[in-house]
């Protein structure tokens, strides 16, 4: 898949431009992120793309030594789940 990477959101669309995934954020005053929004198209529900795009955004944090919480419900379940593996991202209020 390629991913594209703008300010305040990562996502694939397909060859056509049709949006598959996205993940949204917003950066708090403190400068950390808050992952608002992710989506995935109803046509690829069901097949892994929501947690494979959270793995490329918590390497894009990693990467860039960014540190982020979580409004929507699945990146906030996505990061805890995976707290052990990317402990350096996620934000102290994951961590209260």
């Amino acid at each position: 898949m390629n991913w594209n990477y703008e300010n305040r959101r990562i996502y694939c669309a397909d060859e056509n431009g049709e949006l598959l995934c996205e993940t949204t954020f917003v950066r708090k005053e403190d400068g950390e992120l808050n992952i608002d929004h992710t989506y995935v198209n109803p046509n690829m529900r069901g097949q892994g793309l929501a947690g494979k795009m959270m793995a490329v955004v918590a390497e894009y944090l990693k990467k860039n030594g960014l540190k982020a919480s979580a409004t929507c419900s699945y990146a906030n379940t996505w990061l805890k789940r995976h707290e052990e593996l990317y402990p350096e991202i996620l934000s102290q209020d994951m961590k209260d």
